[in-house]
């Protein structure tokens, strides 16, 4: 394959509705599989980086870190992958795999920052486009399997949405005998559900309202409590061994971190817009853990399938055409989704 242009769906300025367009691709390297897009899942973070929540964006814009596909080619380097496999890319397509952290298998924390699969430069200085697209080409080390047993529409999301909660559960070790809560029934929260159930704790939704009671109990949640009732956070006080906040919403932190045990930790891996506040001594009293957790690394997100695939996890979608994209991010700001879109590149 020589440098081409596929069909994709693009922002063409800040805040602007996406539309149908055309983007290059480049050669496929020695190293590179060429992956025909079968699924993108679309992502909160798409609609912050497209409408420039976090900041200036690369226009135009293709979004889409959520992609499940078939490698359609190869490079003739490449050892990992043959054409005909089923795989995914994530969040991001390259780093400087020489720093600690990458030497570590922490690609998603390159302390010379990691190359996001949209609105980044590669190596070369072009513009990354993301899954809203028909086909990607991906250098193999940044490349995931996706197990069979894993529907290619179902196993999108967990390339971000799946990843994102799993790595926090792990490294904070949620398991049998710890007391875990969910912020947030959404996109990823209801993974973090999934998961955190799948790992034996004990788990808990915390969410605006009661609304989607009974969604989460079926998704493995134990209890399930609104947050906009007072008593909720008088009743949970100090029972809390870890809380992963997936909103991407300010939230009274102070609140959440009463809900922890001495030596209990929260989580925040949504992240709000606009700055958040933070009374000290609610950490300081009790030995409490404040922190965030990015994606996970390569290592890591094949690890996340493989559990997966082991659990019989996957998200819960609605597949859309491509020409409903727009409608779909409305539809996600407004919470009308249970639990992720999932685009169906083949309408691209």
């Amino acid at each position: 394959m020589t440098v081409t242009t596929v069909a994709a769906y693009a922002a063409p300025t800040p805040k602007a509705p996406l539309e149908r367009t055309t983007v290059p691709r480049r050669p496929v390297g020695e190293h590179d599989v060429l992956i025909d897009i079968k699924f993108a899942g679309i992502c909160h973070s798409d609609i912050h980086q497209a409408r420039e929540g976090w900041g200036k964006g690369i226009f135009p814009m293709v979004p889409g870190h959520e992609i499940a596909g078939i490698v359609a080619e190869v490079g003739p380097g490449v050892t990992k992958f043959a054409v005909g496999d089923r795989v995914g890319v994530g969040c991001m397509v390259d780093s400087c795999r020489e720093c600690d952290n990458c030497k570590a298998g922490l690609e998603q924390y390159c302390a010379n920052g990691n190359t996001g699969t949209y609105n980044a430069l590669d190596k070369q200085g072009e513009p990354t486009y993301g899954g809203y697209s028909t086909h990607i080409v991906v250098d193999e080390n940044y490349t995931l399997r996706i197990p069979e047993g894993i529907g290619l529409d179902v196993a999108a999301p967990l390339l971000c949405a799946g990843i994102t909660t799993y790595s926090p559960l792990a490294h904070w070790n949620a398991g049998p005998g710890k007391k875990v809560a969910i912020v947030g029934l959404g996109g990823l929260g209801h993974m973090g559900v999934k998961i955190a159930h799948a790992m034996g704790a004990d788990v808990t939704v915390l969410s605006q309202s009661l609304r989607k009671q009974e969604d989460g109990l079926k998704l493995g949640a134990d209890h399930y409590y609104a947050t906009s009732d007072p008593k909720t956070f008088d009743e949970l006080r100090g029972t809390l061994d870890l809380i992963v906040s997936t909103v991407s919403a300010p939230l009274p932190l102070d609140s959440y971190l009463s809900l922890l045990k001495t030596d209990g930790a929260m989580i925040n891996v949504g992240a709000p817009e606009e700055p958040v506040s933070l009374n000290l001594f609610s950490v300081i009293g009790g030995r409490k853990t404040l922190a965030g957790s990015g994606i996970g690394g390569i290592r890591e997100t094949q690890e996340m399938l493989d559990f997966c695939a082991e659990h019989g996890l996957g998200a819960e979608i609605e597949v859309i055409p491509a020409d409903r994209i727009n409608e779909a991010y409305e539809r996600v700001l407004s919470s009308d989704v249970r639990y992720r879109f999932v685009i169906d590149t083949a309408t691209i």
